[in-house]
């Protein structure tokens, strides 16, 4: 009984980090989608159910998300320097954290 109960104990310990990254991916995710829908979605289509501009000024996120050259680090980067096309929102750290992340979920469909 020792053993199973020191087993499932150790498993439950491991399970625990998977956990709060998941629930901290899920909290980036909202914050992303929230900004996006806010000052995004002005000119992007920001999702796959989201309705967005009929134009074809700005990209789609998910078709950003597709891009080869698409990483976290490129899209850091493009987001914190400004460009003349693109209001410059100056995003939050958790923002800026939260629109990277939507971004890039968009790549697996979600």
């Amino acid at each position: 009984m020792r053993i199973s109960l020191a087993t499932a104990f150790c498993a439950l310990l491991a399970a625990m980090p998977v956990a709060a990254q998941d629930a901290a991916q899920q909290a980036r995710l909202a914050t992303g989608r929230k900004v996006a829908e806010t000052w995004c979605a002005n000119c992007h289509l920001i999702g796959p159910q989201a309705r967005g501009p009929t134009g074809d000024a700005a990209p789609p996120f998910h078709a950003i998300a597709r891009m080869p050259e698409t990483s976290d680090a490129t899209l850091r980067a493009f987001l914190r320097m400004p460009h003349a096309t693109m209001p410059d929102h100056q995003l939050r750290q958790e923002e800026l954290d939260g629109v990277v992340a939507w971004i890039l979920a968009l790549r697996s469909g979600r």
